[in-house]
C-alpha cells in the first residue's frame, strides 16, 4: 500500500511552491498524493483561471474557509482540516511557506501525531509584528522534515534547537514553477494591452505598515508620484490598498496621473510577463524578493527587514524600510545601471528543487 501524503495550500504562491512538488511525488508512483486547498485566499485569480494557466492539479479537497481575522481564519481552517486528516488518515502532510493554512494545518496534523514536511523552512524576518513569522517558527517548531531554500535558513533552524539530521537544502521551489513556465510568460499580450512601449517600473504595495497609516501612505504615494517623472509605473492595486487610497482621498489623484497606470490584480503568467521585463520593481512582498532575483531585476523593498537575506547578499533586492522620500533616488540609480554588481542567482535555485524533495522523502518512507 502507497503512503498517503496530503499536500496543502491555501494561497496562491502556494500553488506555486507546491506544483513542482506535486508533480514530482506523482512521477515517482509511489505515494498515494492528495491536494488540500483550504481557500484561505479565494478569488478567480488564483482558483480556476490559476489553475487553467499552468495546467496544475486541481485540488482533490476544498475547504473553502475564505478571508477573516487571523484568528478566525486559523481556527476554522483548523477544525475543518482536523476533521480531513481523521477521515483521510495520511502518512505525512506537506505544508507551504508562512501563511495562515501552513501553520494551522501543521497544527491539525501534529495534534493527531501525523508527520509534517514544511517546505520554505527556517526563514526568519526576527519580526514578531509579522503573522507571518509566527506562522514560520512554529510550523518548523512542529515540523519533522524541514526543507530550505537558502544556507542561512538552516542556521536559523539549528540555532532553535531543532535538529540537523532533519533539515535539507533543497533550493526553492517557487523557481522551480519560474523556470517551467517561463515561456508562457513570454507570450503573455499583458504589454500590449496595457500599451506598454517604455521601460517602466512595477509596483505591488500592501503590507499594514505601508498602507494602513495614513501619514506613511500619503508619504509613499508622494514618492510614487516623483518616481513616476523619471519612468512610467504600473500598479496592479490590491484591494486593501485600494480600499485605504480611497480612505485616504489618494485615490484619484493617483489615477488621474498619466505616468501611473493603476490596474486591478492580474493573473500569474501576466503578472510575471510585467515583472520579468520592468526596469525596476518596488514592493512590500517577499516572494518578489526572490523572483526578481532570478530575474535580475533592480527590486526596493518598502520593508524594515528581511526573511530572504540572500535576495540582498546574492541578488538585486535593496532594504530601504519605510524611509521613502529615498525611492525616487534609488529608482533613478537603478535604471542607470546596466548590470546588477554582487548579483548571481542563490546555489540551487535551478529548477530542481522538487526533484530533491521528491528523492528524500523516497529515501524516507523506503527505509522504513
Amino acid at each position: 500500500m502507497k503512503p498517503k501524503i496530503h499536500l496543502v495550500v491555501g494561497a496562491r504562491p502556494n500553488f506555486i511552491k507546491a506544483n513542482p512538488v506535486y508533480n514530482s511525488l506523482n512521477q515517482l508512483n509511489k505515494f498515494d498524493l492528495t491536494l488540500v486547498n483550504t481557500g484561505q485566499h479565494y478569488d478567480q485569480n488564483m482558483s480556476d483561471v490559476f489553475i487553467q494557466e499552468l495546467n496544475m492539479k486541481k485540488p482533490d479537497i476544498n475547504l473553502e474557509v475564505g478571508s477573516g481575522l487571523h484568528g478566525q481564519q486559523t481556527g476554522k481552517i483548523l477544525e475543518l482540516y482536523e476533521k480531513v486528516l481523521i477521515r483521510e488518515k495520511p502518512d505525512m502532510i506537506i505544508v507551504f511557506g508562512d501563511v495562515n493554512s501552513t501553520i494551522a494545518c501543521a497544527l491539525a496534523a501534529a495534534k493527531l501525531a501525523i508527520p509534517i514536511s514544511h517546505v520554505e523552512s527556517g526563514l526568519r524576518s526576527f519580526d514578531w509584528n509579522m503573522p507571518e513569522e509566527i506562522n514560520r517558527v512554529l510550523t518548523d517548531k512542529l515540523s519533522k522534515l524541514l526543507f530550505t531554500t537558502s544556507p542561512e535558513a538552516k542556521d536559523n533552524l539549528i540555532n532553535e534547537g531543532i535538529s540537523e539530521k532533519n533539515i535539507h537544502f533543497v533550493g526553492n521551489t517557487m523557481i522551480d514553477s519560474l523556470i517551467e513556465f517561463q515561456h508562457k510568460f513570454n507570450k503573455s499580450n499583458i504589454r500590449k494591452d496595457l500599451d506598454i512601449q517604455d521601460e517602466y517600473a512595477l509596483i505591488t504595495l500592501h503590507r499594514p505598515s505601508n498602507v494602513d497609516n495614513k501619514n506613511n501612505l500619503i508619504e509613499l504615494i508622494n514618492s510614487i508620484k516623483t518616481t513616476s517623472k523619471i519612468i512610467p509605473c504600473i500598479f496592479p492595486i490590491h484591494p486593501r490598498t485600494k480600499n485605504k487610497l480611497k480612505s485616504a482621498k489618494l485615490y484619484n489623484t493617483l489615477n488621474k496621473n498619466k505616468r501611473i497606470k493603476l490596474i486591478d490584480p492580474i493573473g500569474y503568467i501576466d503578472f510575471m510577463c510585467l515583472q520579468m521585463n520592468a526596469r525596476v520593481v518596488l514592493t512590500d512582498s517577499g516572494g518578489i524578493q526572490e523572483e526578481t532575483t532570478f530575474f535580475g531585476i533592480p527590486c526596493i523593498t518598502v520593508r524594515n527587514n528581511t526573511e530572504r537575506p540572500i535576495t540582498i547578499s546574492n541578488g538585486t533586492n535593496k532594504l530601504i524600510g519605510t524611509e521613502y522620500y529615498k525611492i525616487p533616488d534609488i529608482v533613478e540609480a537603478s535604471i542607470n545601471v546596466k548590470h546588477q554588481e554582487k548579483f548571481s542567482i542563490p546555489s540551487l535555485w535551478d529548477g530542481k528543487s522538487a526533484d530533491r524533495i521528491s528523492k528524500i522523502l523516497d529515501f524516507t518512507y523506503s527505509n522504513k
